[in-house]
């Protein structure tokens, strides 16, 4: 069941955001906007686009939801498996699943890793300066 859910999920969000469908809901509104003087522009006939706007935009969060997890476990674990295979810090994995403390913690401890890496290239351009000019 889930299985389906993902693909129908995936061809969902791939539908809905082609400019065919962009174009279909302008021509909805179009259409509703014109219908309006025919109708008076009752309560019921503002209803009608109030609740298909509603109800569909319910649907959607739902399905958007659905697709940006994956995607989002999905460039996690390319990620971590780059940090693995790579000369990175193993303590970089999983960091999407730490506190907010946890997080600007580790922030903090990378700004002054490269606070202190910028002082030593800094360092490292003076005294190249200093060799070509004497």
């Amino acid at each position: 069941m889930e299985r389906y859910f993902e693909k129908f999920a995936n061809a969902t969000a791939k539908a809905t955001g082609s400019s065919p469908a962009f174009l279909l809901c302008v021509a909805a509104v179009i259409l509703w906007a014109v219908s309006g003087p025919f109708f008076g522009f009752s309560e019921a006939w503002q209803l009608v686009i109030n609740t298909g706007t509603t109800i569909v935009t319910f649907l959607m969060v739902f399905l958007i939801q659905n697709t940006q997890n994956r995607d989002s476990e999905a460039l996690q674990t390319k990620l971590d498996e780059l940090i693995r295979s790579s000369a990175a810090k193993d303590e970089f994995m999983g960091i999407e699943k730490l506190t907010d403390k946890e997080l600007d913690a580790l922030q903090e401890k990378c700004q002054a890793s490269a606070a202190k890496a910028q002082e030593s290239l800094s360092t490292i351009e003076k005294l190249r300066q200093s060799r070509t000019s004497t």
